[in-house]
């Protein structure tokens, strides 16, 4: 059990070693996957969008990035529902760790400058298994689109 939890820790404060069976950050890449396939495609701007929110989020080099995203897609593969993610998810993490999760979610959502409905319904659930509220769910999804149209007009100013 500490070497779970210290794998954890060190997941939050740097590069992991290795991936170990249970890290908590392949949870939260299978989930990143299962919003993605959610509207039946995924597009290269998820994966990119994905990639540098994990990157960011976990401080992670690109070796250890890649190990993990592998793993992460590996267990959404095998997996047959939400349920074996989220709840080791809450397990691990705080109210405020799981709502910021939500936040991560909905920006890959937006990564493509659309939402679907299906995108809407997996993370509704994915936020009431991780007992984040459906008000927290509705800000987390109204600041992903603020930071989505911030991002777009950036983009648009540097290419005129």
């Amino acid at each position: 059990m500490f070497e779970r939890l210290r794998t954890f820790l060190d997941g939050l404060t740097g590069p992991a070693k290795r991936i170990e069976h249970g890290d908590p950050r392949v949870a939260v890449i299978a989930l990143c996957f299962q919003v993605m396939e959610a509207d039946g495609r995924i597009l290269a701007s998820e994966r990119r969008k994905m990639r540098k929110v994990i990157k960011e989020h976990y401080k992670l080099d690109d070796a250890s990035l890649s190990a993990l995203i592998e793993a992460g897609e590996t267990a959404e593969s095998e997996a047959i529902d939400f349920y074996q993610f989220t709840a080791e998810l809450k397990r691990h993490l705080s109210e405020e760790q799981r709502v910021e999760l939500v936040g991560m979610l909905w920006d890959v959502v937006y990564a493509d400058g659309e939402r679907s409905e299906m995108e809407d319904h997996v993370i509704w659930r994915i936020a009431d298994l991780l007992g984040v509220s459906g008000r927290d769910r509705v800000l987390q999804r109204q600041e992903a689109a603020a930071r989505s149209d911030t991002v777009e007009k950036a983009e648009s100013q540097q290419d005129n």
